[in-house]
């Protein structure tokens, strides 16, 4: 009863809107008090210390430095413009065109926030303009600023990694074809709408020089790509841990900004002061988490959840169909964060006892937490787009423009569950 009461506190707690991190820790300290006595935290400060001297955790910091170096460089701008004159004069092309460029800002940020806003800002007035759906072009732009969430490095798969005892490299490798396989879902939907309802994404008329375009879009893309090959390559070939690799990741990013001209110390003091702030609340989240699940474990509630999968009809594909069912019902109201230390912790265990892979569960649920970014009505894109759009478009319409995206983003997760050994590499 203890680790029902706890679960169901903190759900309605955080459907009020109060502070995730305030929240697990200030119902575990209540509850806990009140049920198991004030003796059971004094093993707070060994939690606390084990999660600050965790090397994979580290890395964190410097992977959201590097993504926000870049961003603050002005790589989306100049990708955008360079790769929607490039595709603009094919139906479809400025849309497919946000789809590349969230895709490498993907690979090179990781910072779903930023890129969202970064092409609401750039790309949403031009598709606008030119008469695209709004429906489509916001769909288009909030499921392609989403791909950080699966697309390596990735943020997510950090967490999950050091959360489920798994190799934070193998998880990077696993992630590479399931990302691609989204990057192309989407992009075969633009194109089969530019060819039924070409209306809905005309073309652009685009007069400057072919060569000229494509060549001031390899020179935006090389440089990143070499970062991002340096970055993902020494972690894949053996050679740096991913704390290390980010590492590297920062101080190529730093270099770059000098390479695109808006490097200044003025913006690095900004750029690390957003890291701070973004990190500290992520930590923040995991030491509340941390006291949570310390309660909620102690109080019997994972046992609690671990007799119900083992005694539900059926095997690991139940297990499997109910596990991802409810992440994706979670994900409508409340962070993937919240989910990753807290639900997370509690499936890993049993899917082990089962049997399971756990970096081919540890995928999926990465893809299912990807959904939670779109899934009204708390959807975190559906935000951050709104809040750049202004009255441009409506709240409905960014709705209903990532309903397509969201059905493309659960078809690929049921291909990865049916198919692991096909699509899962590491």
């Amino acid at each position: 009863m203890i680790g029902i009461i706890i679960f169901v506190a903190a759900l309605l707690l955080l459907f009020f809107g109060y502070y995730v991190a305030y929240t697990f820790a200030g119902v575990a300290l209540v509850v806990g008090f009140i049920f198991l006595g004030l003796d059971l935290f004094a093993f707070m400060p060994y939690r606390i210390m084990s999660i600050m001297e965790n090397t994979v955790m580290m890395a964190i910091p410097m992977f959201i430095l590097m993504g926000v170096i870049l961003q603050r460089s002005g790589l989306a701008e100049q990708l955008l413009e360079s790769m929607g004159k490039l595709f603009g004069g094919m139906s479809g092309g400025l849309a497919i065109s946000t789809i590349l460029v969230g895709t490498f800002l993907a690979a090179s940020t990781g910072v779903v926030g930023a890129s969202v806003v970064a092409m609401g800002v750039i790309s949403l007035p031009v598709m606008l303009k030119h008469k695209y759906d709004p429906r489509l072009a916001t769909g288009t732009i909030c499921a392609s600023g989403t791909l950080g969430q699966i697309v390596p490095p990735s943020i997510v798969l950090i967490i999950l990694g050091d959360v489920m005892g798994i190799s934070v490299g193998d998880l990077f490798k696993a992630a590479v074809v399931p990302s691609l396989m989204l990057v192309t879902a989407y992009t075969l939907y633009i194109l089969f709408v530019a060819r039924t309802q070409p209306e809905r994404c005309p073309p652009i008329v685009v007069t400057e020089d072919k060569m000229l375009i494509l060549k001031q879009a390899l020179k935006n893309i090389i440089p990143t790509m070499l970062l991002i090959i340096g970055v993902l390559g020494s972690i894949f070939m053996g050679i740096a841990t991913p704390t290390e690799s980010a590492a590297i990741g920062a101080v190529g990013a730093a270099i770059l900004s000098i390479f695109f001209g808006s490097f200044s110390f003025s913006s690095l003091m900004q750029s690390s002061l957003e890291t701070v702030k973004v990190t500290s609340m992520v930590f923040a989240v995991l030491l509340g988490a941390t006291a949570f699940s310390m309660v909620f474990s102690y109080g019997g509630g994972d046992a609690l959840i671990e007799e119900f999968f083992l005694s539900v009809p059926g095997d690991k594909w139940t297990f499997i169909f109910i596990a991802m069912l409810s992440i994706l019902i979670l994900g409508f109201f409340i962070d993937f964060i919240e989910i990753a230390f807290i639900v997370v912790p509690l499936l890993a265990p049993i899917a082990e006892l089962m049997g399971i892979n756990m970096v081919w569960f540890a995928i999926l649920i990465a893809m299912n937490l990807q959904t939670s970014f779109l899934t009204p009505p708390f959807g975190f894109s559906l935000f951050y787009l709104k809040g750049v759009a202004g009255d441009s478009v409506k709240t409905s319409t960014i709705y209903r423009g990532v309903m397509p995206f969201i059905a493309l983003q659960v078809f690929v997760l049921l291909l990865v569950v049916c198919f692991p050994n096909t699509f899962i590499f590491y």
